[in-house]
């Protein structure tokens, strides 16, 4: 398959999305020209203002600027000083929601990711459907789906905390 998915895959609600992601591929060109491709394994759904986990939930600012534009794009944070976190935005404009990368094959944990991937800061706001960096690839589906709780947000209350919003094979 290996086809690069349509901005259409990603104007869709998160809840929609973040299942769909599971399987896909995404792929990583590197500097030196390398191209390396990994199946997400696992994912979280953040949505909206409402979401007290979701960034967004504190206003639209310098740093959740992009989770308020149009779906189709990489919303990138540094947390700790060291990890930079990638998360997927997607929806439509001024509906934030982004579906942040937990795991890919071989790595587990968000932050294990973004340094398999070499990111930075420089990733904020690529836009997947065109980029030569950053995107994602249609791959066979996934025969089982898991869900869950998300992780590590018991900041946002047990509402937030309790919602089946990760994804995982």
């Amino acid at each position: 398959m290996n086809d690069r998915l349509p901005l259409d895959f990603y104007l869709r609600d998160v809840l929609e999305v973040a299942p769909a992601l599971i399987g896909k591929l995404l792929v990583r060109r590197y500097e030196d020209g390398r191209i390396e491709k990994f199946h997400i394994t696992e994912v979280e759904a953040y949505r909206g203002i409402e979401d007290l986990a979701c960034h967004a939930s504190k206003g639209r600012t310098p740093r959740t600027e992009i989770m308020f534009q149009q779906g189709g794009s990489v919303y990138v944070y540094l947390i700790y000083g060291m990890y930079w976190m990638l998360n997927l935005v997607v929806g439509e404009e001024n509906i934030p929601q982004a579906v942040l990368i937990r795991g890919v094959e071989g790595v587990t944990g968000p932050g294990k990711v973004g340094r398999l991937l070499k990111l930075d800061r420089t990733f904020y706001g690529e836009n997947l459907v065109t980029s030569q960096r950053i995107w994602v690839e249609d791959a066979e589906p996934v025969s089982e789906i898991k869900v869950s709780k998300r992780i590590g947000i018991k900041y946002a209350g047990e509402e937030w905390e309790n919602k089946l919003w990760r994804f995982y094979y």
